[in-house]
């Protein structure tokens, strides 16, 4: 009880406010926030998400029984691009239910870890951005520098296209578009722009969210698969 109270107090602490009472649930709630955190630590002002924290935590979902579920609600600038196909490809393979909602934003590598989902949700006044990978520090000016890039960019454009309805032509059309973003390539898409371009699957919040999820536990639960 002592140990319930110190671990409510320091949630007040760092949250700034009152825990909500858990009830039982066969859904469990993963966020993706800030900037997806790869092989290099961020500066402590930054807000990440680690995806080393995230692995053994989609591991131990998997694990439990009681867990049949998942919500994942992402608002992300992107990241390391590494890490954020780790996640994606995490997710994709889970083999519980699955649904993400994008809030405020999922970006760069955001988009693929969106959907690698099941079903996919993002609200109206969210947005995507889809860019060329980029890459800060030293970069050698050879041949071999731009391939390197190049076959990382096409397995995001696969990844993309194999887990949504957008055809990886089409994809890769917005990543390299000109003339959208102010000195860089790409195209930002708004809530309902990301649905017409069949990246995501549906315009709506965390009721709706919620409701998918459990009909696809209901579907999984009739055909045995779950």
């Amino acid at each position: 009880m002592e140990q319930d109270t110190q671990v409510e107090n320091e949630n007040i602490k760092e949250m700034g406010q009152m825990p909500v009472n858990p009830a039982r649930s066969n859904i469990q709630c993963v966020t993706i926030i800030g900037q997806v955190e790869g092989q290099v630590a961020m500066p402590p002002q930054n807000k990440t998400t680690k995806y080393e924290h995230l692995i053994p935590q989609f591991v131990g979902l998997c694990e439990n029984p009681e867990i049949e579920g998942i919500l994942v609600i992402l608002n992300t600038v992107g990241g390391d691009v590494e890490a954020g196909l780790a996640l994606a490809e995490l997710i994709c393979s889970c083999g519980k239910p699955v649904v993400s909602l994008v809030l405020g934003g999922a970006h760069s590598i955001g988009v693929p870890i969106a959907v690698a989902s099941d079903y996919s949700f993002i609200t109206p006044s969210s947005t995507m951005t889809i860019h060329p990978v980029r890459m800060s520090g030293t970069v050698l000016g050879v041949v071999q520098t731009y391939e390197y890039f190049d076959q990382m960019q096409e397995r995001i454009v696969e990844f993309v296209s194999s887990n949504s309805n957008i055809s990886s032509d089409r994809f890769r059309e917005l990543m390299l578009a000109t003339g959208k973003l102010a000195k860089d390539m790409g195209t930002i898409l708004v809530g309902h722009e990301s649905v017409e371009e069949k990246i995501i699957d549906e315009l709506g919040g965390l009721k709706h969210a919620l409701a998918k999820l459990k009909q696809l536990i209901q579907e999984r639960k009739a055909n045995g698969t779950l």
